[in-house]
Parts: C-alpha cells; sequence; structure tokens
C-alpha cells in the first residue's frame, strides 16, 4: 500500500494518507488503457463529413453527347465519379464513431492510469482547499507551493464553486469532478491532485471514479 503525505494548500504536511491498493497499486495494464482510450477520443469525433454521391450530384441527367461517332469514350452521365464536379464513389457520410466499451474494463483502465501515477509520485493529496472567494492568484501561488508544474488534473467536487472559479483559468490545470475522472485526463496529465474528500477507494458504494 503506498501511503501519501497529506499537504495544505500552502505546502504544508498535514499528517498522511494511505492510497487504496485496489486503485493506486495494481500492475497497469497497457492494452486495456489503450484500447479505452481509443474509444475515449473516438467518441470525440463528431462523424458529420459528407460527400456527394452520384445520386446526389445536380445536373447531368442527359448524355453529354451521342454513343457513337464522335471518337470520344461513351459517357451517360456526368454526375459519374471520374468527371469533375461528379459524385464521390465510397466517399465518407454522417456517422458516429462511438464504441462499446464494457465498464469493468474502463473501470481497469483508470485504476491502472492512476496506478501509473502513483508509482511515479504524480499523485498530490490537498486536505481541503481554502478560498473564501474565487481567487486567481491564490490558486497559482498554491500550485507554486505544492510545486506543480506542467499539466495538472484536478479533482474537485462540482459544489466548491470558489475552486473552480479560482483555477478554471489556469491553462495548464484540467478541473473534473469525481465522477468524470478517466483513463485520458489522467495518462495526458503530469500531476494528478486530489482532497481527501475527492480520493478514491475501492470501498462498497464508492467505486475509482464513481
Amino acid at each position: 500500500m503506498t501511503t501519501v503525505t497529506v499537504r495544505t494548500p500552502v505546502g504544508e504536511e498535514a499528517g498522511s494518507v494511505d492510497l487504496d491498493s485496489e486503485v493506486f497499486g495494481i500492475e497497469p495494464n497497457v492494452a486495456v488503457m489503450h484500447q479505452v482510450v481509443t474509444a475515449q477520443l473516438a467518441a470525440r469525433r463528431r462523424g458529420t463529413q459528407s460527400t456527394l454521391t452520384k445520386a446526389e450530384v445536380k445536373g447531368g441527367a442527359s448524355k453529354p453527347w451521342r454513343q457513337k461517332g464522335t471518337g470520344r469514350a461513351r459517357h451517360g452521365s456526368t454526375r459519374n465519379p471520374q468527371w469533375r464536379g461528379g459524385g464521390v464513389a465510397l466517399g465518407p457520410k454522417p456517422r458516429s464513431y462511438r464504441q462499446r466499451t464494457p465498464k469493468k474494463m474502463v473501470r481497469l483502465a483508470l485504476q491502472s492510469a492512476l496506478s501509473d501515477r502513483a508509482r511515479d509520485h504524480k499523485v498530490v493529496v490537498v486536505d481541503r482547499w481554502r478560498f473564501d472567494s474565487p481567487r486567481t492568484k491564490e490558486a497559482m501561488a498554491a500550485l507554486e507551493a505544492l510545486g506543480l508544474d506542467g499539466r495538472v488534473l484536478l479533482v474537485a467536487e462540482r459544489d466548491q464553486q470558489e475552486v473552480w472559479k479560482s483555477f478554471r483559468n489556469l491553462p495548464q490545470v484540467h478541473l473534473v469532478s469525481p465522477g468524470e475522472l478517466n483513463a485520458y485526463d489522467v495518462l495526458v496529465s503530469d500531476t494528478v491532485v486530489f482532497t481527501l474528500e475527492t480520493l478514491p477507494a475501492s470501498s462498497p458504494g464508492k467505486e475509482a471514479g464513481a
């Protein structure tokens, strides 16, 4: 079981906490992480690309010239794909790129990603945030006091509006609620920051990312 020092927003130590071994202490499954992240990115695609088929192109209702006697190749319509301005053969049409991913696989990918970050000492636990009002300047000072640089994934409850409004203007910080925690955001971040309240556990009723 991994033990992490709990810090205050000003960088002082405030005890320690044991990370759940089922969430932060498993052997990362690279194949599952790859499959889940691929599915996540695929689901983000809009799938609105569309080309006109031969039947959808305007014009070309009659033969461009007679069948024989001109010395040119025979054609029935200028809407055919070989003509400039004609239809597209086998072109893309609107579609959904979503992939079905089992919940157990999504959970395993998240646990693998969190375990990878914990193994590299990239999981930070803060006792609680102390914002009386939204202050981006205080948020920047907290990141500096905690020694956080690079891309930071910060997990905070939705009702903590002071926290969200303080950090949301910082381009290097990505905010998510505990229920939105996912493998992709963890993997693309250099550090994951939790509070004692948002720290995932595998105990009944509180699954990782739930």
